[in-house]
């Protein structure tokens, strides 16, 4: 069987591929519909398969579709998952629990973000105290989301862009785009005025599934940072906190760190992986987002800018819409047998040391 099998077309086809293997891998079922509609009327669904012993204290979770359009990737390693028959390689006294499609919405309209154009990676932020602020952002609001999309303004974004590089340096332009806003809702990393269909589905998931365990482990599947198809294990845990050491010592020091500066990634408000861990506040927890790289960080940026602009200004049925769309997808998700091929080779690898991790605790 190819390991591109595995992946679905779209988000209504990587759904049935989910719900077939789980069903077929014996694995207890869950649904949670989403008051939306897909871009063809399809009903929008964050499903949860449970596998192993129903009264496990140690948990393996992964999670997919937290960036909607990077859906395609974790999905298809959650299927390959159940198809190639690894949930059978459950150390005794370990449970499995896969969450399919956390932001459906934003899978299936083949978006980064949920139907309310939040980001679910900045949205776990306790909302009754003041929200961080992003001055960066705030500078660069204008140039980041353009009220029209053509060379002239791209042109001027990317000056905008270079300018501030150079005074700030990179890290810092990177941070002040994706680190996280609450300022500007139709902006790009718009972190929410309030918790998201999304962010409260995934906490009562985490609630129900991890709260109980006494270890755990959580893998978020993403995409769009780093080389093409490398995975690298990003963990937003305190850096100085026993679940940080955990989660290195269990990977063979391969966890990197954006508090350290250790990662591709900027330092981001509202992390998912906190969210979901603050759920089980008494368990022994490791948890990373396992990142792939698709191509240039410059040329992700763009395709989302572009899918920003057309979401907030553009026609989704005029031919640079349907450009931006083809492009976004790709970005996001090479759709190439070899990228599939690395994806899903590092996951079983990880997946597997962190299953040895937890029988081990």
């Amino acid at each position: 069987m190819s390991v591109s099998q595995h992946f679905g077309r779209d988000y209504a086809d990587a759904r049935a591929k989910f719900l077939a293997a789980a069903r077929s891998a014996g694995a207890v079922l869950r649904h949670n519909q989403n008051p939306l509609r897909g871009p063809n009327g399809e009903r929008l669904f964050t499903d949860v398969a449970w596998y192993g012993p129903t009264d496990a204290k140690r948990v393996l979770m992964t999670v997919s579709g937290t960036h909607g359009n990077e859906g395609f990737c974790g999905s298809g390693i959650q299927v390959g998952w159940f198809e190639r028959g690894l949930h059978k390689e459950l150390p005794p006294g370990v449970a499995q629990v896969a969450v399919h499609a956390v932001n459906p919405h934003g899978f299936a309209w083949v978006r980064r973000v949920t139907e309310d154009n939040v980001d679910l990676n900045r949205n776990f932020v306790d909302y009754a105290a003041p929200l961080p602020e992003n001055p960066g952002y705030c500078e660069l609001a204008e140039a980041i989301c353009p009220t029209e999309w053509n060379e002239v303004t791209r042109a001027a974004s990317h000056a905008s862009f270079a300018a501030y590089g150079k005074k700030h340096g990179a890290m810092a332009l990177q941070s002040a785009i994706s680190g996280g806003q609450y300022t500007h809702p139709l902006g790009l990393f718009f972190g929410g005025h309030a918790p998201t269909w999304s962010r409260r589905t995934m906490i009562a998931v985490a609630k129900q599934y991890l709260a109980p365990a006494k270890v755990c482990a959580v893998v978020d599947y993403h995409t769009g940072l780093g080389p093409y198809g490398y995975g690298e294990l990003i963990s937003v845990l305190p850096p100085d906190g026993e679940a940080f050491a955990r989660t290195r010592d269990w990977l063979d020091g391969e966890v990197t760190s954006p508090d350290l500066g250790s990662s591709k990634s900027a330092v981001v408000v509202g992390a998912n992986q906190l969210g979901i861990v603050s759920t089980a506040p008494d368990a022994k927890c490791a948890a990373i987002a396992l990142e792939y790289g698709t191509f240039a960080l410059e040329e992700v940026l763009e395709a989302l800018r572009a899918d920003n602009w057309l979401h907030a200004n553009g026609d989704l049925d005029s031919p640079l819409g349907r450009r931006i769309k083809s492009d976004v997808r790709r970005a996001l998700y090479p759709d190439k047998d070899d990228w599939r091929e690395m994806v899903w080779e590092r996951a079983v690898e990880v997946n597997r040391k962190l299953l040895r991790g937890l029988a081990a605790s």
